[in-house]
């Protein structure tokens, strides 16, 4: 618990066996000297083969599978594991965040936001955290979103934390790399409360399955600027849809 919220944490992992220990370890630390922070870490193994699954499990983290391939499809997974929840809280699972960081995250939205985004353009930079192209393909997605929606905005990061209610209300579709910019953009058009907070990014630990290889990085950056699109077209019916709901509910 955080200030009387539970908090769920949701990792992704696709053949992280060399950080993930560290990064539930940290996230353990959390609750030190008294002050209970996690409630429940929740892994998707979303189809490893190098045992990351066993290394979760022996540090009593909840492992659900998830055979199909995706960053989306594993959030979804591990999401529809959670019985009861307050906070969603976001963490990769290659020991690029600064863990120690969730409670600036979960602090904001105990203060009234509804979605945090570690942005690490705001935060410190490891030489070598991010490669060239990771850190165009983000700018470029951020002025997009900024000129589209009007909504200061700087990282599409996957540190975050959000409301278990507002991520039910946004109603997460994509299965691959458009889901933290689904996440930002469709939270902007409910008119929902979303904040940014610095956050430090560090070299992961073993090569990363998107930016280290030319397909994976093209795969996410042409992901990204897809739903960026989509999201835009769509723009009219999703109002349409939430007013619709609101009336009915």
């Amino acid at each position: 618990m955080y200030q009387g919220k539970k908090i769920s944490v949701v990792m992704p992992a696709l053949n992280e066996a060399l950080a993930i220990g560290k990064v539930i370890r940290a996230l353990q630390a959390l609750n030190s000297n008294g002050n209970a922070v996690v409630d429940e870490i929740i892994v998707c193994d979303n189809g490893s083969t190098d045992g990351t699954a066993a290394v979760c499990m022996q540090l009593g983290a909840t492992v659900v599978e998830q055979a199909i391939g995706g960053y989306g499809i594993a959030c979804l997974t591990a999401i529809s594991a959670i019985t009861s929840t307050d906070i969603v809280l976001f963490v990769d699972a290659d020991d690029s965040c600064d863990i120690s960081q969730a409670r600036e995250l979960l602090e904001q939205i105990v203060q009234g936001a509804d979605l945090v985004i570690g942005s690490r353009v705001l935060g410190k930079e490891e030489k070598g955290a991010l490669t060239p192209l990771q850190k165009f393909g983000n700018a470029l997605s951020s002025v997009l979103i900024q000129l589209i929606w009007r909504h200061p905005i700087t990282d599409l990061g996957p540190f975050r934390a959000i409301t278990m209610r507002a991520l039910r209300q946004i109603n997460m579709q994509d299965k691959k790399f458009g889901w933290t910019v689904e996440m930002q953009v469709k939270a902007i058009q409910l008119g929902l409360t979303v904040r940014e907070v610095p956050v430090n990014s560090k070299v992961r630990i073993g090569e990363s399955k998107i930016s280290g290889t030319i397909r994976g990085s093209v795969g996410a950056g042409v992901g990204i600027l897809s739903m960026i699109a989509k999201l835009r077209w769509q723009q009219k019916d999703f109002r349409a849809q939430q007013i619709s709901s609101s009336q009915r509910s």
